[in-house]
């Protein structure tokens, strides 16, 4: 499992992985072309494609300067394709990120969710992640502390 950088050759298959989410969770995630788009106009994005092998199988981007006051970094983006789902890959692209994080000095990675049924919690929860009781947007804030 690798986090790569999305190049004018990766671009389109990564944009693509957005199509083979389920309805209801592309009711939940941006589409990674919006997100391509908006991190090229945010000064503190970083956002890779993640790998497994030479095949993409998902998109991540970071806030590095959230704004919210607190320490850490915002988790912004984050899907699995469809059918690479249930494999441990975002368990694993979520390891790797936070072992990033950790040789910079980072403290912590925040997170949202929308609650209801579909909901990113309990994947997040597994993680280690742990409510704030903070509401962001109308999503639940979660952060993994180190």
């Amino acid at each position: 499992m690798t986090l790569r950088r999305i190049t004018a050759e990766t671009v389109y298959e990564v944009c693509g992985l957005s199509e083979t989410l389920s309805g209801d969770q592309r009711k939940r995630v941006v589409d990674n072309g919006t997100s391509i788009a908006q991190a090229h106009f945010a000064d503190a994005a970083w956002f890779r494609a993640i790998y497994h092998g030479d095949e993409p199988v998902g998109f991540l981007m970071l806030d590095l300067a959230m704004d919210s006051g607190q320490p850490g970094v915002s988790l912004w983006r984050f899907m699995i394709a469809g059918p690479h789902q249930g494999r441990g890959y975002g368990r694993r692209a979520i390891e790797i990120v936070a072992a990033h994080l950790k040789a910079r000095g980072t403290t912590a990675l925040y997170v949202s969710y929308l609650p209801g049924p579909g909901s990113a919690a309990g994947f997040y929860r597994s993680l280690g992640f742990r409510p704030t009781g903070r509401i962001v947007d109308g999503e639940t804030e979660a952060v993994l502390a180190w």
